[in-house]
């Protein structure tokens, strides 16, 4: 089946392409390591030579950690935290409110209960506090006795705020990854591989990430100070599942160092031995081995839930939570929000979508309005993202400032449009990374951000939508859709952003029998000449051209993934369907 085949009217409008035509790779790398061809194709697609194989497939910490001394002021930040920890000093742990930021925090608050340090942890309140350091909290974290400082996912951009600090004596460690500025806060130390002197290749790496590293460079110092001569050294490789969750929730790129991270993470994670993370498993219901869909879209939005729409701080209780009882009760609270959450977001995006459409031919998207909750326009953002295919800004209005939220697309950097417009006296504040930023302004801004953003971005928006197609890693009779397939996919799992799930073509797949579930799904019953029926869904299809052309057509191509389907105890495969096109024969 060629491309140009499968490229005759597609559902979506957008051609199917072959991911990797490189076929001599495909064939070396089945051949050489014994894969079957549809997972040589999957690892080629993706940029894996060869030799690199079999370290891809079992990513390990041992090939992949870097020496964290790498990192500009790491060992300054490790030598003062030594400092402080021998001398049990009160440590101040002031951490962003979403995963990324309670997943840093617990990490350093489980470490330190190990080593037996005291600490205090604050996380603001998104509505009344907003992102980052402030004044008043450093003032009552100082005034409760802390004499050392740490940031976590914030603090790069908190100029004031640590100038404060030092000026009452009191040292200040970042521990971040968003985009600085040209000119560095007063702190002790800025450990971010987004700094803007930074050399480090690991810029992808998330908070957790970077907090993890830390922690593996405190335990050195501390071994090197003989601390452990008398006491056993935490054990670092449970903080994984932590690590693993603020990576997924962060939306970070899943190669390199992060892709250990996951992997092993995800191992960790199945042995259920953090109560709060079973508890929260528990309360989302799922029985299955965890994959970075339950990271991202099960657990992550729960832990999100509070700072949202409830208590900032319940994230970091649940996961540093020692009490089963406890555990489950704020579990049970974090699902209680996520509903509330989900409620208070389906007003908004159906507000924020009649606004978007009005500028479907704007490259950049830019909807605003009073009384949207601050809590859910950063979720909205990501869905008009999704939609429409371009970056889009969310922004809730409130007298005269506006507190914004955006998501962009592949190549268009919004960390540092949003910066430039700080710059340019378009906002109050902001900040962010390529992927998401957020940022606070005057209403009468709104406007002249969104054209300054288009302007910024257009052509790099430009050009991701003029390579937008739907990559293909292989061709499939659907009697190949089998859980042993899934399971030989899963091999180079985990799969997630930079390292995308395959995307399976079915061939001239015919239709046995159809239905609607819940009004809004389209479910298939496929047949083929080998006699294996497979079951297959569409997911809000119903009154899209996709949904259209599956209630009409009784042979077509499918384009989507393959997943299992837990059912009663138990499992199959079944097709997932993204897109859809009609047979043309030559």
């Amino acid at each position: 089946m060629s491309d140009a085949q499968a490229a005759v009217r597609t559902a979506s409008g957008l051609p199917w392409k072959l991911r990797s035509d490189n076929d001599a790779l495909k064939t070396a790398i089945s051949q050489h390591h014994g894969l079957s061809p549809l997972l040589a194709s999957v690892l080629a697609g993706r940029g894996v030579a060869l030799d690199a194989v079999p370290a891809f497939l079992n990513p390990t910490l041992k090939t992949l950690l870097p020496d964290p001394s790498h990192l500009a002021d790491m060992d300054k930040a490790c030598a003062r935290l030594a400092d402080a920890i021998s001398a049990k000093e009160t440590i101040a742990i002031f951490s962003d409110y979403d995963v990324d930021g309670a997943t840093s925090a617990a990490q350093l608050a489980i470490y330190f209960d190990a080593l037996e340090v005291p600490y205090r942890i604050y996380i603001p309140d998104r509505a009344r506090e907003g992102y980052g350091p402030n004044i008043a909290a450093f003032d009552a974290l100082i005034d409760a006795g802390c004499s050392l400082i740490l940031t976590l996912d914030c603090g790069t951009l908190a100029f004031a705020p640590i100038a404060h600090a030092k000026a009452r004596g009191v040292e200040v460690i970042i521990l971040d990854h968003h985009v600085s500025d040209t000119t560095l806060p007063e702190a002790y130390a800025v450990v971010n591989p987004n700094r803007y002197d930074e050399t480090s290749a690991h810029t992808n790496l998330c908070a957790a990430g970077v907090v993890f590293l830390l922690l593996v460079a405190l335990n050195r110092t501390l071994r090197a100070r003989g601390f452990f001569a008398a006491r056993s050294e935490p054990d670092l490789l449970s903080l994984l599942d932590l690590v693993a969750l603020g990576t997924v929730c962060d939306v970070m790129s899943l190669t390199g160092l992060n892709r250990a991270f996951v992997s092993l993470g995800l191992k960790v994670l199945a042995g259920r031995s953090r109560l709060g993370l079973r508890a929260l498993t528990d309360s989302a219901r799922f029985q299955e081995a965890p994959g970075v869909y339950h990271l991202g879209f099960l657990l992550g939005p729960r832990i999100n839930a509070g700072g949202r729409v409830g208590q900032s701080d319940l994230g970091v209780k649940l996961l540093t939570s020692r009490d089963e009882g406890h555990a489950a009760q704020l579990a049970t609270t974090l699902d209680r929000y996520n509903q509330e959450r989900q409620a208070i977001e389906t007003g908004v995006l159906a507000e924020a979508l009649i606004k978007a459409e009005a500028q479907a031919n704007m490259p950049v998207m830019l909807v605003a309005s009073e009384g949207w909750h601050e809590g859910v326009i950063g979720i909205v953002a990501g869905r008009l993202k999704e939609k429409f295919s371009r970056p889009a800004l969310v922004v809730s209005l409130n007298a005269q400032e506006g507190k914004g939220s955006g998501r962009s697309v592949t190549g268009a950097d919004l960390g540092i449009a949003i910066h430039q417009a700080q710059h340019a006296g378009l906002i109050i504040k902001g900040g962010g990374h390529a992927m998401a930023a957020g940022f606070t302004l005057h209403s009468s801004k709104v406007d002249a951000l969104q054209q300054f953003l288009c302007e910024r971005l257009g052509e790099a928006v430009t050009r991701y939508g003029q390579s937008r197609c739907q990559m293909v890693d292989g061709w499939l009779d659907s009697a190949g859709v089998t859980v042993e397939l899934i399971s030989d996919l899963h091999r180079a799992a985990p799969y997630g952003v930079g390292f995308p799930a395959p995307r399976i073509a079915l061939r001239e797949a015919r239709i046995s029998y159809r239905s609607v579930m819940k009004e809004k799904h389209v479910k298939l019953r496929l047949s083929s000449a080998h006699g294996r029926a497979v079951d297959a869904v569409a997911f809000n299809a119903l009154g899209t051209p996709l949904g259209d052309m599956l209630q009409r057509e009784n042979v077509l191509h499918l384009y989507g993934e393959v997943k299992e389907n837990h059912w009663q105890g138990r499992v199959s495969a079944q097709f997932i369907i993204h897109d859809a096109a009609v047979v043309v024969a030559f």
